[in-house]
């Protein structure tokens, strides 16, 4: 079988032929996102293996023997499911490598951002002590982490939180109206912001959740609140965000995602003291960076063979007519 690794910006690739070595498979490794430049790189592909290309029902049918689409991480939203759906085509993602990485990342932001380390760091190093602007700072005991999103990464990111003393409440719309979701307090959005000291945002990009931190989610939130985002940067509206940081509608902000990635060097949201920002890092760990790799491959090798992959985000293209209509949801890896 052929796998076309379409873009990738990883230093090496050993984790991936050793998988493809197992299997016997052809590894094609491209470097693509353009459609045109992706379709003639990946003719002939039985899988693709992808990074921050965009695949769309065109580019789909173009490559008509593709029969999954496998991404590095845990996010799909840059793959059209329902289109890959409609044509039988499986999509495949690594839904649990990075949840204690990118728990850690959130909860070092939001320690980084409380005791405001960054901006102290960069007033020493400009010769200086900053001590009125980074007051006034608090005690972790009993202020409030809010988790807007308690899936794996959420989940963990309480766990830690709740360990370190903070009191943790949670926002999820799988828990309904419910009053505790899993072992911790479940509140409406409006609370999550109006009672968030920290506000940690861990929910996927959806239709409902691009700009779900709006200026309005922003002007219901505590003077002191601040705002961490590991997930996805379009769930906040970086505009508004910058607006209420520079009046001081909200403390701070500590960004590991943005609408733009990279932040170009001149963006206004770099020129905001109460802001620090990384380079979509979250996910990384020399573990997660391993699993993550292997992991991406293998779902794309068992699907381009005929067997049932270990995990697959639209599984009723298991046996229906289309690409894999021989599999089924049973056949074990």
């Amino acid at each position: 079988m052929r796998i076309v690794i379409t873009d990738c910006d990883h230093d090496a690739f050993d984790e991936e032929r050793a998988v493809v070595a197992a299997t016997g498979d052809e590894l094609i490794i491209a470097n693509a996102t353009d459609p045109a430049s992706l379709i003639a790189n990946a003719a002939g592909a039985d899988a693709l293996v992808v990074q921050y290309a965009t695949i769309t029902a065109e580019i789909l049918d173009a490559l008509p023997q593709v029969r999954v689409v496998s991404r590095y991480g845990v996010g799909v939203d840059s793959v059209d499911i329902p289109a890959a759906t409609a044509r039988g085509v499986a999509v495949c993602n690594v839904p649990d490598y990075g949840t204690e990485a990118v728990s850690d990342h959130a909860i070092a932001l939001a320690l980084n951002a409380a005791r405001e380390v960054s901006r102290l760091d960069r007033g020493l190093r400009a010769g200086k002590v900053d001590f009125p602007g980074v007051r006034p700072m608090h005690l972790i005991g009993d202020r409030v982490f809010g988790i807007l999103g308690l899936g794996l990464i959420g989940s963990a990111t309480a766990r830690k939180a709740a360990g370190l003393g903070y009191q943790v409440i949670c926002h999820d719309i799988a828990a309904g109206e419910a009053s505790e979701f899993r072992g911790y307090p479940h509140v409406s959005l409006d609370e999550l912001l109006r009672r968030s000291q920290v506000l940690s945002i861990h929910t996927p990009l959806t239709d409902l959740t691009r700009h779900i931190i709006d200026a309005e989610a922003l002007a219901a939130m505590r003077p002191d609140a601040i705002l961490v985002n590991t997930a996805r940067g379009p769930i906040v509206d970086t505009a508004a965000l910058g607006e209420a940081l520079r009046t001081g509608q909200i403390r701070g902000a500590a960004l590991d995602v943005t609408e733009t990635e990279p932040l170009p060097a001149d963006d206004p949201l770099l020129a905001i003291p109460q802001l620090t920002v990384t380079p979509h890092m979250a996910w990384y760990s020399e573990e997660s960076y391993g699993e993550l790799k292997r992991r991406t491959v293998e779902n794309a090798a068992d699907v381009a063979a005929g067997r049932s992959p270990r995990n697959i985000v639209n599984p009723e293209v298991l046996g229906a007519p289309g690409r894999n209509h021989e599999l089924t949801s049973t056949t074990a890896r």
